[in-house]
């Protein structure tokens, strides 16, 4: 995230992993008797963290601070661990308010995620004018003294910080360090870890949510290759910008369960979606239940505690008004969290299968997945051809509110018709099931 606004694509999407046809209720407007009262300690149940991004400035504010204290168990420095303010002058560094956001973090018992070692932007004056040979050994010098100085304090950095380009290229940012070498963001991962082995080494970017675009596919590519050759990254960080023009994209989970496939945890690093109410309450919702899905999402960060911090003010984007209120995408999140918790079970290999009546050589495989208080994921196989329609219908009071690897419409409020997208021949969905735990019925028929 940078000081300015960040050009954030503003591609139209077809739905939301929380607008299905039948409709995402809102979820009640106070958390279960008993349940976790607080993001942290809802987060802390099924293992995971619930983070900000904090600026020192304002941690003399006891309204920030106190919100700050009270939900939050991880901290992201927004702007204070970034080059200009670590490295102001070549060789001359400078920590005093990255100490500050540091220290209070630890003695208040919470976790610290450093962002970030190496970027295109906000670089100081001195290394912008730099190239080649000498900048590259200025940015791994940077990388090295950074991470030795906070070695033992940080639980993950953000290694390389955006440094693919925005486009259907999938290929790398034009940037003055991409000048120096197409190694130089191994060369700045291989130093990091020299420099702190015992923390979680991240790429992390933006307009990398939609598991179809052409960026997304570029930082998996590479990411595929670090992991088959060695190279020590731990975990992908996902800014997760949205908006109305670029909305919580249905395939979302689809995106974090594929990158986590690599090995690699995935992390919700910036989280903030602008508009208000219901409509903004749900696609924090639909995040958060995407993480609570994928084993490998280790935690969610949103980027500011109050609309008025955020770099997106007039976009009202985060979990608390500018008077500290908690707002309903708060509510949202926690009874998410809450109700994602201590009940998940692995998935199980039972299946029920329904073949085609009328032949044709198309079968269609249910098989059971990870099971909440509130929902269930189901998966479906499709075997004896690529060219498959298949229909699955859910018993009242249970709804479809998610689907991922498919193209899906509605016959109505119970039946779901699904076909091919391009991601293969297995796809899943979500159902809130209202206190009906019966499996869905599954048929196939080849178009």
């Amino acid at each position: 995230m940078t000081l300015t606004v960040k050009s954030v694509a503003r591609v139209s999407l077809v739905s939301t992993l929380v607008l299905a046809a039948a409709g995402a209720a809102v979820l009640a407007a106070s958390p279960a008797s008993g349940a976790a009262s607080t993001l942290a300690a809802a987060a802390q149940q099924s293992g995971r963290y619930f983070g900000t991004a904090v600026a020192a400035n304002k941690l003399g504010d006891s309204t920030y601070t106190g919100i700050l204290n009270r939900e939050f168990d991880m901290v992201t420095a927004e702007n204070e661990m970034k080059m200009d303010a670590t490295e102001p002058n070549q060789g001359q560094f400078s920590y005093g308010n990255a100490d500050r956001i540091v220290n209070q973090a630890r003695n208040q018992g919470k976790r610290v995620r450093g962002h970030a070692l190496a970027w295109h932007s906000q670089q100081p004056g001195w290394m912008q004018n730099m190239s080649g040979t000498a900048l590259r050994n200025a940015m791994l010098n940077h990388v090295t003294q950074v991470a030795t100085y906070y070695r033992g304090k940080i639980y993950a950095w953000d290694v390389v910080n955006e440094a693919f380009a925005d486009g259907s290229s999938g290929g790398r940012r034009d940037s003055n360090l991409q000048r120096t070498g197409n190694d130089w963001i191994e060369a700045a991962f291989r130093a990091a870890r020299a420099a702190d082995p015992g923390a979680k080494l991240c790429y992390n970017d933006y307009n990398t949510d939609n598991w179809s675009h052409a960026k997304t596919q570029g930082v998996y590519r590479m990411v595929q290759d670090f992991k088959s050759r060695g190279v020590p990254i731990d975990c992908v960080g996902f800014q997760a910008h949205f908006n109305s023009g670029n909305p919580v994209p249905s395939n979302y989970h689809t995106t974090l369960q594929n990158f986590a496939a690599l090995g690699v945890d995935v992390q919700i690093t910036e989280l903030d979606i602008e508009g208000s109410g219901s409509t903004q309450a749900q696609q924090y919702q639909g995040v958060t239940q995407a993480c609570l899905a994928v084993a490998r999402c280790t935690g969610i960060t949103v980027w500011g505690i109050r609309d008025t911090d955020s770099w997106r003010a007039s976009g009202t984007p985060l979990l608390f008004d500018g008077s500290g209120n908690k707002k309903a995408a708060y509510t949202s999140v926690l009874n998410a969290l809450n109700a994602g918790t201590g009940t998940t079970t692995p998935p199980t290999s039972t299946t029920t299968t329904t073949s085609n009546p009328g032949g044709g050589g198309c079968t269609a495989t249910y098989s059971e997945g990870e099971k909440w208080s509130d929902r269930f994921n189901g998966q479906v196989t499709v075997s004896g051809t690529d060219n498959w329609i298949v229909t699955v219908t859910v018993s009242s009071p249970q709804r479809i509110i998610a689907t991922w690897n498919t193209s899906a419409s509605w016959d109505s409020a119970n039946v779901m018709t699904a076909r091919p997208n391009g991601s293969g021949n297995t796809f899943g969905f979500t159902i809130m099931h209202g206190g009906n735990w019966n499996w869905p019925t599954v048929s196939c028929r080849v178009a």
